[in-house]
């Protein structure tokens, strides 16, 4: 970070101080933190954003015989893109194509305009910095509109533009991003790619934007709203999502999963549907690339990809339900609501009911098998092997380092996790017969699991080392307050206030004059015994008890040191040692 002077745009003072942020190769210029929304460590996102976008232009533009031109990038081997479908066309194109002047594809470089490249919509703009690392690091752009509805961010967006000298590409815009999304619904003004990374939930936007993208393009969605997502209000989550979350050792996936059936089931209500390209779950956020397209068929086909997972409140096992399903009758494909449910009102492995939760199959993690039986728990490379000897799949999550997906059957892993109980056992005689753990390991497993480790049960990403979850870029990193109009509280940095508010909750510590107060309160055993020696240096009371303190006194003490707690009600929370 650099701090400097200067302005951004007519209304601000040339004197008011700068912050001026570089991020991949762009260079941002803040008047305040707390003016303008910027989180440092959503980096990450906005680096794969990127990326993304440029292996989509990549395949856009290839079809059209353009060829993108990536900095750092191998020039890889240029082609002449075939489009015609006739024979004799394609063999035409071939002995012409050592003649002709043109043969070598089109190309699109960074920073350039290219009249057939995608047109790009940042919804909520801010700073202008995501819209301006597109001019700057994505190929194959024809426009990037950079909208925000503060006229304080679209003011200081103009100044950043010009800063990076990206104006040609990057057109500022002032509107509420719904209303400038709905006028874009024709489809010769539809957007190529649309962007959308609010503070909190994006579902007051996903209407608008499965409308105003094109046929076949790119939604780049952001929910940092991850506690609603997680299950900490499955209300919430309803009345945003259309759909009830509940808190599950597997919630990030089940936040990615319920963000995509929100945007399929908004796109279904004008005969789009959504074909997810890349989901992550990081940090304090979830991220989803989709591509968007028409066909009536394809959407009749949605509420089959639907499911409910029926999961167990004590051992976590997880059954489905597909909302729909689809079978060939006649040379039709005909169309029906699923049968079900799939589960009895209890479990059938540890006896507990089952709650209802709108989502698809997630994963179990190791340490929620192990908890539910009171067992030691196995390692990672064990467990996996183990499953892969019973001819079952079994891959890792992104979203969890300890998660186990898997297309066993539940009573298959649990007969897994009998076998290895057996292995290390488990003292069944503190184990309470309404307990999940007792109805589990009452029960003989059906199959001996071999837990003899295989060279496949750990993939070569692990043996390489390779980084699984973004580290930590900074201290106190996560959410940031929401950018407030003219910089309220400006003053006070991130790092002063998590100091001000840590520990808030807890009770403060005794003064000591405080504590010598209440321990004078407590008689002195030994001083009613006669043979406490300390006089005024006790901490305790040597005036003459009342009956009912001397009744309930206790007949033990601690000569020559700070005698013990006095009995009766007071004695759990004494003031222990002097």
């Amino acid at each position: 970070m650099e701090n400097g002077t200067g302005s951004c745009g007519e209304e601000r003072p040339p004197e008011a101080q700068q912050t001026t942020v570089t991020e991949g190769a762009a260079k941002i210029a803040f008047p305040s933190p707390n003016e303008v929304f910027y989180n440092p460590v959503q980096e990450f996102n906005r680096d794969l954003t990127c990326a993304v976008i440029t292996e989509f232009a990549r395949i856009q533009l290839r079809a059209k015989g353009i060829q993108i031109k990536v900095p750092g990038e191998k020039d890889v081997q240029k082609v002449v893109v075939d489009l015609s479908e006739r024979e004799e066309d394609k063999a035409e194109l071939k002995e012409g194509a050592s003649l002709a002047s043109g043969d070598q594809p089109r190309t699109a470089a960074v920073g350039e305009i290219c009249e057939e490249g995608l047109q790009v919509l940042e919804g909520l703009a801010a700073s202008g910095l995501r819209s301006i690392r597109f001019a700057l690091e994505v190929p194959g752009l024809r426009s990037v509109v950079a909208n925000d509805a503060s006229a304080q961010a679209v003011d200081l967006m103009r100044h950043n533009v010009q800063l990076n000298g990206v104006a040609h590409l990057v057109q500022p815009s002032q509107a509420d991003a719904r209303l400038l999304m709905y006028q874009h619904q024709r489809v010769l003004e539809r957007f190529d790619v649309i962007d959308l990374d609010p503070y909190g939930s994006p579902a007051p936007f996903l209407d608008a934007a499965v409308q105003a993208v094109s046929e076949g393009g790119l939604l780049c969605i952001t929910c940092t709203d991850m506690a609603v997502l997680a299950g900490n209000s499955g209300e919430t989550c309803y009345s945003k999502y259309g759909a009830m979350a509940l808190k599950s050792r597997a919630c990030h996936e089940m936040a990615l999963r319920i963000v995509l059936h929100s945007l399929d089931l908004r796109a279904n209500c004008y005969q789009r549907f959504v074909v997810p390209l890349l989901s992550i779950s990081a940090d304090f956020y979830v991220r989803v690339f989709v591509r968007v397209f028409t066909g009536q068929a394809k959407v009749k086909a949605s509420a089959s990809k639907q499911a409910l997972v029926f999961q167990c409140v004590g051992c976590g096992t997880f059954h489905l339900q597909r909302l729909g399903k689809s079978g060939a009758s006649g040379g039709r494909v005909k169309f029906s609501a699923a049968c079900g449910p799939p589960v009895a009102p209890e479990c059938e492995h540890c006896g507990q009911r089952h709650q209802e939760l709108p989502d698809v199959p997630l994963y179990y993690t190791l340490d929620q098998l192990s908890s539910t039986i009171h067992c030691s728990t196995p390692s990672l490379l064990q467990l996996r092997s183990a499953l892969l000897h019973a001819g079952f799949r079994v891959s890792l999550s992104h979203a969890c380092k300890n998660a186990m997906k898997t297309d066993a059957p539940s009573s298959a892993v649990w007969d897994i996790m009998r076998c290895w109980e057996k292995e290390c056992p488990v003292k069944r005689e503190r184990l309470s017969e309404a307990s999940p753990a007792f109805r589990i390991l009452s029960t003989e497993p059906g199959l001996q699991a071999n837990f003899t480790i295989r060279d496949d049960a750990n993939p070569s990403s692990r043996q390489r080392g390779l980084k699984r979850f973004q580290a930590n870029p900074q201290a106190n990193w996560g959410p940031r307050p929401r950018a407030r109009p003219g910089g309220k509280a400006s003053g006070q940095t991130v790092e002063e206030r998590c100091r001000l508010l840590q520990n808030k909750r807890k009770e403060p510590a005794e003064d000591p004059a405080q504590r010598a107060a209440r321990l004078k309160t407590f008689p002195c055993k030994k001083f009613k015994e006669g043979t406490c020696q300390r006089g005024d240096q006790c901490c305790y009371s040597h005036s003459p008890p009342t009956l009912e303190v001397a009744a309930e006194a206790a007949s033990t003490g601690c000569p020559g040191t700070p005698c013990q707690n006095p009995p009766g009600p007071e004695a759990a929370t004494g003031p222990g040692v002097d």
